[in-house]
């Protein structure tokens, strides 16, 4: 690997690491940069979610009093994003390179879409007047497992749909929603990357390099967090997502 990869590497990681934990959004960067770092597009999804996993860890000490509030809240949110992390690694070596390639157009597509909108639906599940409180938070743990098995599958746009979720089931501080989040795909990345682990998936080489940005900039974006404009970085985000997504549809991954 010669420099100029390593270097594409790393700064996508650090860039990534920074927005996975303010505003979510880090797959938009470094997806791209790994496939034009020459790795197949199943390859690099799988070395992508090896590479993020600091990211989001690396972030959850900015949060300790959020998360010392949660409690034992944490713990199913947890259990059901690691749950679903494992069933969409599964399906994505199941159904092999050539179909994911293929779906890789449309996935940044709805993954775009669906950043885009989360802070509306957001807003909307936030406004919700629930009359049955606990059907409310069973449903919204059932969307937040089917969140889980895409993010498990591809993940871009995670991050801000899994607030929604969380949102749903009552947790109404962003703040400690943001930090329950970055517990919950932090659950989601180490499933899958133990599945991912033991097969031949993952490009080790690209990973660390990146793990090594991804968890510099986990870190500072912790810090950050509270900060930093959630908005501008948000759009972009969306400009990214939706260069990339006019890109493969057009030339192909």
């Amino acid at each position: 690997m010669d420099f100029w990869v390593a270097f594409l590497l790393f700064s996508a990681g650090v860039i990534a690491g920074g927005m996975n934990a303010i505003a979510g959004g880090a797959s938009f960067f470094t997806f791209p940069a790994l496939v034009a770092s020459g790795l197949p597009p199943l390859v690099a999804n799988a070395t992508n979610f090896v590479a993020l996993v600091p990211s989001n860890i690396a972030a959850l000490p900015a949060f300790r009093s959020e998360l010392k509030r949660l409690g034992r809240a944490v713990i199913v949110p947890m259990l059901l994003g690691a749950g679903g992390g494992i069933i969409g690694s599964l399906a994505l070596l199941s159904l092999g390179g050539g179909l994911f390639a293929s779906a890789v157009p449309y996935l940044m597509a709805m993954a775009t879409i669906l950043f885009a909108t989360a802070p509306y639906i957001r807003l909307i599940t936030a406004n919700i007047s629930q009359p049955d409180e606990a059907t409310n938070s069973i449903g919204s743990m059932i969307l937040l497992f089917v969140f889980a098995i895409y993010g498990g599958y591809f993940g871009a746009g995670l991050g801000q749909i899994t607030l929604a979720a969380l949102i749903l089931a009552g947790h109404d501080d962003f703040h400690t929603t943001n930090a329950l989040k970055n517990v919950v795909i932090s659950a989601i990345s180490l499933c899958t990357v133990f599945v991912y682990g033991f097969s031949d998936a993952v490009s080790w080489s690209h990973a660390l390099i990146m793990m090594a940005g991804a968890a510099i900039g986990g870190y500072l974006g912790g810090r950050m967090s509270k900060y930093v404009p959630e908005k501008a970085l948000r759009l972009s985000v969306v400009v990214v997502g939706s260069v990339l997504t006019i890109y493969y549809f057009w030339f192909g991954v």
